[in-house]
C-alpha cells in the first residue's frame, strides 16, 4: 500500500485499518504506518498503539521535535552516543555520526537513514585529535548549512586501577579524551551555535558527584566536564545557547560491560549494578538518548548549566 504525502509537507502516519472501538468507546488503531513525501514507506514504520492508547491527531505522525535541525554525537557509533542518534533521527534530525570506528559509525548511519525520518552521516574522528574535531565540526557546518546541538559523548572508562598504579601520563592521555575533547567540542562549535541558538549536551556521569571505587582518574575527568558545563552556560547565555550535562548512573552499554570485565566477577558485577537503581536494572541508551533530546529542543527552554542525574533512584536512601 503506497499513500502519497503531497510535496512540501512532512512524513506522516497513515492508518492501513479503521480503527477499533474498545469497551470504554475509545477508538484505537490496530495498525499504522509512516511514508515520506515521495510515497515510500519507512523501513520501521509498522507499529501497533499499546492497549489504552487511543487513535487522535498527535499518535498519527511523528513528533518530530528535530525536524531538519542538525546534531553532532561523539562517539555516536555505540553505547549512549548510539541511543542518541537513534533518538534524534526518530525525531526528524539530521545526525552527524563522528566515531573513531568507521565501520560501526557508516553501518549505523545506513540503518537510520533507511528507517528515517530524519538521516544520519558518519565522520571518522577520534576525538583525541582536537584538530580533526575541529575540522569535522565544520565540515558538518559546511554540509547541512547549520548546528543545532552537539553532544559531547565520547569517552573510555579505564579498567579499575588504584591510583597508585595510576601513571600521571595515563591520567594525561585520559583526560584529553574524556575532558578536552568536551572542551574543544564546545569551542568549535560555538561559532555555528551562536547562529542557531543552539544547543550543548556534555555526557558525563554520577561518578562526578558520587565517585567510584578505584576509578580516580576517571571521575576527576567526569566532574572536569560539570564545571565546564556550568562556566559555559554563564557565557554562552547571552548568545541564546544553552549548556547542560547529563550524569547517568548505570547504563548498559559496551562501555559498561568492558569495565566489568575487567573485575575479578564480571556477571556478578553487572548483577550488583542493575541492583543499584531502585527499578532493579540498569539504564538502556536510548532512555538517556531522551534526556539529551529533551535538552536540545525548546521543551528545556529555560534549563541551562544543569547537571542532570539520570540515575534511576540510585542515589536515594541514604
Amino acid at each position: 500500500m503506497i499513500v502519497p504525502v503531497p510535496d512540501g509537507e512532512r512524513a506522516r502516519w497513515v492508518p492501513l485499518a479503521p480503527p477499533v472501538q474498545t469497551s470504554d468507546g475509545t477508538l484505537k488503531s490496530t495498525a499504522v504506518a509512516c511514508f515520506r513525501p515521495n510515497g515510500r514507506k519507512h523501513a520501521n514504520a509498522e507499529h501497533a498503539f499499546a492497549d489504552g492508547e487511543g487513535m487522535s491527531p498527535n499518535k498519527t505522525e511523528f513528533s518530530m521535535r528535530f525536524e531538519n535541525r542538525v546534531v553532532i554525537v561523539t562517539g555516536g557509533a555505540k553505547g549512549i552516543g548510539e541511543g542518541c542518534c537513534r533518538v534524534f533521527c526518530r525525531e526528524g534530525g539530521h545526525v552527524a555520526i563522528l566515531d573513531r570506528d568507521t565501520d560501526a559509525a557508516e553501518s549505523l548511519a545506513v540503518e537510520l537513514t533507511d528507517a528515517g525520518p530524519g538521516t544520519a552521516t558518519a565522520f571518522a574522528c577520534d576525538v583525541a585529535d582536537h584538530e580533526r574535531l575541529r575540522g569535522v565540526i565544520d565540515d558538518v557546518a559546511t554540509r547541512f548549512g547549520r548546528i543545532d546541538c552537539l553532544v559531547n559523548n565520547a569517552g573510555v572508562h579505564p579498567d579499575a586501577t588504584p591510583i597508585d598504579e595510576t601513571g600521571v601520563e595515563d591520567m594525561e592521555r585520559l583526560m584529553r579524551v574524556n575532558y578536552l575533547s568536551t572542551f574543544a567540542g564546545c569551542k568549535y562549535a560555538m561559532p555555528h551555535l551562536r547562529k542557531t541558538r543552539g544547543t550543548i549536551v556534555n555526557m558525563s556521569s554520577m561518578t562526578a558527584v558520587l565517585g567510584q571505587h578505584l576509578s580516580t582518574a576517571y571521575c576527576a575527568t567526569k566532574a572536569a566536564q560539570v564545571g565546564l558545563t556550568k562556566a559555559l552556560a554563564i557565557e554562552a547565555g547571552p548568545d541564546g545557547v544553552r549548556v547542560n550535562a547529563i550524569l547517568p548512573s548505570n547504563v548498559d552499554t559496551p562501555l559498561m560491560r568492558h569495565w566489568a570485565a575487567s573485575l575479578a566477577d564480571p556477571q556478578s558485577a553487572l548483577a550488583r549494578v542493575a541492583a543499584l537503581q531502585v527499578f532493579g536494572r540498569m539504564a538502556s541508551p536510548e532512555e538517556i538518548g531522551r534526556i539529551a533530546l529533551f535538552l536540545a529542543t525548546e521543551d528545556s527552554s529555560f534549563v541551562t548549566g544543569q547537571a542532570i542525574e539520570a540515575e534511576g533512584g540510585a542515589s536515594l536512601d541514604y
